[in-house]
């Protein structure tokens, strides 16, 4: 069973409004950004353990891209969990957090765009 994650979420938005609720919401759950395309409206972050009071347990990679689409943006999103030594976890994860570090995210994005 792979560890990864895979979301799409349309808004409907354009692509730098979306692009920028992400930037926002990462503020708010302490995420450090590892590299940012703001002209491809790309961007990958490291998601820490504890985000908004909630202890997840493990540490996550996630990349966010925002996409053109004919009516708003698609968000899409791959995440998966890292280890103490920030290296991508193989086996071993508990279940639900790289799930959960998303869910966390998108709902950032959405409060962001509301």
């Amino acid at each position: 069973m792979s560890l990864d994650k895979h979301m799409e979420q349309s808004f409907p938005r354009e692509p730098k409004v979306v692009f920028q609720a992400v930037l926002a919401g990462l503020e708010k759950l302490d995420a450090k950004t590892v590299k940012s395309e703001p002209e491809q409206y790309r961007i990958e972050l490291k998601l820490p353990k504890v985000m908004l009071g909630k202890t997840l347990g493990e540490r996550t990679y996630v990349t966010c891209e925002a996409r053109a689409q004919e009516v708003g943006a698609l968000l899409v999103v791959d995440a998966y969990p890292l280890d103490a030594l920030e290296r991508k976890l193989l086996f071993g994860a508990r279940k639900g957090v790289t799930q959960m570090a998303v869910d966390m995210l998108l709902e950032q994005v959405g409060q962001h765009l509301a």
